[in-house]
C-alpha cells in the first residue's frame, strides 16, 4: 500500500531502486549490508512490515523478524553505506490509554500492549541504537491501494442496510498518498533527524469516519455505534491513537485534513 504511494510520489524527480522480498530479505543481516553497501543509496525507505495485528499475537517470531530485526539490519547497513534510513512505525508503540482529549507527542514514554506494538517498538529501538541518520515516522489508521478499512466499508455499505462500528477508539485516518507526500517533503526540506508523528490532520472515531465514508460516497446505510468490548479481538485496540503533529508541522511540512484525504480517495475509488 504505502510502497506504491511512495514510488508514485518520488519516481518523477528521483532515481528509484525498488525491492521486494525476492530481491532482498531484510531479515538477513549480511545480505542486507552487502546489498545496501553495493548500491550506496542516499536514502533507504523501509515500507516493509508485519501488520497483521491479530495474527501477530500467535506469530511473534515472524513479526519480530520483520518489524524488529529487519529495521536493525537496515540501520546497520545504512550506517556502513552512510545513507539515511526512513522507517515507518505506528501508534501501537503507545498503550492507547491516554485521555482521548489529549494526543501523544514524540518524546512521551512508549508502552506497547500487543505483540505488534512491541515488535514495532523494538524496531524503533534497534534503529536508534545502530545508526545516526534516520527518520522514524509513526502513523496510524493507514489506507490506500489494496485492501483497507475504507474499501471494506464501501463494500459493506452497498451490501447491508446497517452495520455496527466501534465508536470509542479515537485517531486520525491517514491516506497513504499523503504520507508519501510527507516523506517527500521531509527529504526535500532535509528536516532534522529523529522521530515524527505523521498522520492526516484532524481526529475522529471509526464510527464517525464510517458515517463520513458513506456520506461522501452517497451510500444509504445506517451506522450503529458500539463499544470496543462488543468487538473482542485477539489483540487489544488502543482507545487513543491520536498523534500530535506539532513537531513536524513546525518545520513547514504540509499535511492535509483527513476529510479532504477521504474525499480524494473516494473520488478515485468510485
Amino acid at each position: 500500500m504505502l510502497a506504491h504511494a511512495v514510488i508514485d510520489e518520488l519516481k518523477e524527480n528521483n532515481e528509484l531502486i525498488c525491492t521486494d522480498v525476492e530481491d532482498l530479505d531484510i531479515t538477513d543481516e549480511q545480505k542486507t549490508i552487502e546489498f545496501v553497501n553495493n548500491l550506496k543509496p542516499e536514502y533507504i525507505i523501509n515500507c516493509a512490515a508485519y501488520t497483521a495485528v491479530d495474527k501477530a499475537e500467535d506469530d511473534k517470531v515472524l513479526a519480530e523478524k520483520v518489524n524488529s530485526i529487519g529495521p536493525k539490519n537496515l540501520a546497520k547497513a545504512s550506517k556502513i553505506a552512510d545513507c539515511t534510513l526512513i522507517h515507518i512505525s505506528t501508534d501501537y508503540v503507545f498503550d492507547g490509554e491516554k485521555d482521548v482529549n489529549e494526543s501523544y507527542k514524540e518524546d512521551e514514554k512508549i508502552g506497547p500492549v500487543t505483540v505488534y506494538g512491541e515488535t514495532k517498538a523494538n524496531g524503533e529501538k534497534n534503529i536508534r541504537e545502530n545508526c545516526d541518520k534516520y527518520y522514524i515516522f509513526r502513523t496510524a489508521w493507514l489506507y490506500g491501494e489494496g485492501n483497507n478499512f475504507v474499501r471494506t466499508m464501501l463494500k459493506l455499505g452497498k451490501e447491508k442496510e446497517e452495520i455496527n462500528v466501534v465508536a470509542d477508539q479515537h485517531g486520525s485516518p491517514t491516506y497513504a498518498v499523503d504520507l508519501a507526500s510527507i516523506i517527500s517533503q521531509a527529504i526535500d526540506k532535509k528536516i532534522p533527524y529523529g522521530i515524527y508523528h505523521t498522520t492526516n490532520q484532524g481526529f475522529t472515531t471509526w464510527y464517525e469516519f464510517t458515517k463520513e465514508i458513506f456520506e461522501y460516497a452517497g451510500i444509504n446505510c445506517k451506522v450503529n455505534p458500539v463499544t470496543s468490548e462488543e468487538f473482542v479481538r485477539p489483540a487489544k485496540r488502543p482507545k487513543n491513537s491520536k498523534l500530535s503533529k506539532d513537531k513536524i508541522l513546525s518545520l513547514g511540512i504540509k499535511i492535509p485534513e483527513y476529510k479532504d484525504a477521504l474525499k480524494r480517495y473516494i473520488e478515485k475509488e468510485i
